[in-house]
């Protein structure tokens, strides 16, 4: 038979600025990769500027900053937009990103003499574009709930006209495996949301009846491929039974090509290691596995993390090894030559439809709390998230769950790959921030220097106003934004004017925890701390878990959270993205006994200083600070020699240990007698 079509190759990237991150993209395309992911840093993904207050410390660090159609431009550079297939992991600011893309390409024909409108016809590719997700999972949120759908479903009535190569949405379930989901929730939560968005675009008008089968038809997802392979295997053969199932029923899609389950896909980061992160290459073959070894549910695109990511963030060469990994699936196997493998398996076939009944009973009970949109807003989708993720770290921390290297088989030879640590990942340029800054503000003083064009741009932001309140289809107003210079931090600002903010439930006040616990266990001994100290002290303990900056993984912020409350302290935490000052006041007005910071986009050497900064300037110097992130020894010390009292990275997977050590450190701040021994 003549094999199948290779999978879409990517390899998901983008640090410190366009042409840095254009050099690497063409440099990747040389090495065999056959698409594009764009990673956006977090003022981009948050609609900041670099230059504002918000941006401080997070530029270049996570991806790529854009702030106005010059650079993305300079990000395509001498790559034809035309000709490629680019994935961009982008939400609350997609409709914004999609339209500077959308320029560029049309600048791009210009440039080489063609019709803007065929290349614009021509594009292929995804925009992320799940705000669902975001307000469980990732926190890159801009807007509350209801416009954050209004602009996914104006995204999706544009481009099935106008892009129609185009995903307008990718339902992404893959940060929910990374906050805990079960295979059973990120199913049953992928779907609900698909359904939200559907419904959406539906009851919008925007799409005529009879057309709403190219709707569901350029609906994508993006999942989550852990090691369990066998069992992430079945889960994708739920997904394509459950996708049919669901747009055959519901939306009365006739044509089987439409209802095909078209998902990419980036296998687990949660799973990967600090500790023998050597063992992370293995992990990540296995679970590519899962997603490509089912021919009837194998992924349209595959991109790999590094062996690195726990260390922080992977250099050229080590994501030249997850690409080689692929294709040497791909292209040395025989993988592509066969049909399905499980077709008939009872043991498959068993399991997908164990995975299956559990998902619809879960999507049965989010649609009984009123949608998708409805669950998020109540918190249920998120405390559910936190409770799981509780228990994954239980079962770690109890040895029920084998994490080689980590919690069993510790013991090994030196590392060669990590022997200088501080080569052994890239290093963001300390520089690319105020550069950054100082390239957008002079692109706006260029920009109202020139009366035609300041006039255009304030036009242009005047009319995305006047849509957002009148109803109008947003796309059209931000295309002329995109052209008329305007930057991100401007788009943003105009809807947020109209829309608000959105802060969303943290999961935390409702999450079970892992309470209960047996006399003489760990757990037990902690709390045996915790009183004893605040008896001493006279009065209860009391942390402030704190996430500054606009990193919105909050997952590990959560649990830290959760269990400190099950151990006896009284936690303060209030979510994400907030300022040094507002850390620093929470500390002050609860007086707490610590704070606990954590930061995981690598601005923690900005920020962290200024919490401590904060503290003593306020008279609470005498506060302990401790920090938790992916955070590179070279790091840890200047900030312990900054005065941070402890820091704990992802090889500290002991939360027990960590309570242990946290009330060592309220003792020494406070001049009591040291703990005789911590928790086991």
């Amino acid at each position: 038979m003549t094999p199948d079509r290779p999978w879409v190759m990517r390899t998901y990237a983008g640090h410190s600025s366009a042409a840095a991150s254009n050099a690497l993209y063409r440099r990747n395309l040389d090495k065999g990769q056959t698409g594009l992911s764009v990673a956006f840093d977090l003022p981009t993904q948050t609609g900041y500027d670099p230059d504002h207050v918000l941006s401080r410390g997070e530029v270049g660090k996570v991806g790529v900053p854009i702030s106005h159609i010059g650079d993305m431009a300079a990000l395509f550079a001498d790559i034809p937009l035309r000709e490629m297939n680019t994935s961009m992991t982008i939400n609350a600011t997609a409709m914004w990103l999609l339209a500077l893309y959308q320029v560029a390409a049309e600048q791009q024909a210009e440039a080489a003499g063609d019709d803007p409108a065929d290349w614009v016809h021509a594009l292929a590719g995804t925009t992320q574009n799940d705000i669902i997700k975001e307000y469980l999972s990732r926190g890159t949120y801009v807007f509350p709930p209801g416009p954050s759908l209004r602009l996914i479903t104006d995204l999706v009535a544009y481009t099935v006209r106008e892009i129609p190569k185009w995903n307008p949405v990718n339902i992404c379930s893959y940060h929910l495996q990374e906050a805990g989901a079960t295979p059973v929730q990120e199913i049953a939560y992928a779907m609900s949301t698909a359904v939200a968005v559907l419904d959406a675009v539906r009851d919008s008008g925007q799409v005529p009846a009879e057309e709403f089968s190219s709707v569901v038809a350029r609906i994508s997802f993006f999942v989550n491929a852990g090691v369990r392979f066998v069992e992430e295997m079945c889960k994708m053969r739920a997904f394509v039974q459950l996708w049919d199932e669901l747009t055959r029923e519901r939306y009365g899609v006739t044509d089987a090509k439409a209802r095909r389950f078209r998902y990419g896909v980036q296998v687990n980061s949660l799973g990967l290691t600090e500790a023998q992160p050597e063992n992370n290459v293995q992990r990540i073959v296995l679970e590519m596995l899962g997603v490509t070894l089912s021919k009837d549910a194998r992924a349209r695109a595959v991109q790999l993390p590094a062996w690195n990511e726990a260390l922080g963030l992977p250099r050229p060469w080590d994501q030249q090894w997850s690409l080689r990994m692929q294709q040497v699936l791909a292209y040395e196997s025989d993988l592509l030559e066969y049909d399905d493998l499980f077709t008939g398996s009872v043991v498959v076939e068993a399991k997908v439809a164990e995975l299956v009944a559990g998902a619809r009973a879960e999507m049965a009970r989010i649609e009984e709390l009123g949608g998708a949109v409805a669950a998020v807003e109540s918190g249920y989708m998120k405390s559910a998230l936190v409770a799981s993720h509780a228990e994954r770290r239980r079962r770690i921390e109890a040895g029920e769950a084998v994490v080689v290297g980590l919690n069993r088989f510790e013991t090994t030879e030196p590392n060669p790959l990590t022997a200088d640590l501080d080569t052994a990942i890239q290093a963001v340029d300390a520089d690319v921030e105020r550069h950054a800054s100082e390239s957008v503000r002079g692109w706006r003083q260029a920009r109202d220097a020139d009366p035609e064009r300041r006039e255009r741009a304030r036009a242009a932001t005047e009319r995305l106003r006047s849509d957002a309140a009148s109803g109008a289809n947003l796309m059209a107003a931000s295309l002329e934004c995109a052209r008329a210079g305007v930057t991100t931090g401007e788009w943003t600002a105009a809807l947020r004017e109209q829309f608000g903010e959105y802060r969303a439930p943290t999961g935390v006040s409702g999450s079970v925890g892992v309470a209960s616990s047996e006399p003489g266990d760990a757990l037990s001994r902690v709390r045996e701390l915790v009183a004893g100290t605040g008896e001493e002290l006279g009065e209860k303990l009391r942390i402030l878990v704190g996430k500054p900056g606009l990193d919105g993984h909050s997952n590990g912020a959560e649990q830290v959270a959760v269990r400190a409350r099950d151990a006896g302290f009284e936690v303060v935490y209030q979510g994400i993205r907030l300022t040094p000052e507002q850390i620093v006041a929470a500390a002050v007005a609860e007086d707490v006994h610590l704070v606990g910071i954590s930061i995981l986009s690598g601005s923690h050497m900005e920020l962290v200083p200024e919490v401590l900064r904060g503290l003593r300037e306020a008279g609470a110097g005498d506060v302990p600070v401790i920090v938790g992130g992916i955070i590179p020894e070279s790091d840890a010390a200047a900030l312990r020699a900054a005065g941070v009292a402890m820091v704990f990275t992802p090889k500290d997977f002991g939360l027990n240990d960590i309570m242990g050590e946290m009330v060592g450190v309220i003792r020494a701040a406070r001049g009591l007698a040291p703990l005789e021994s911590a928790p086991a």
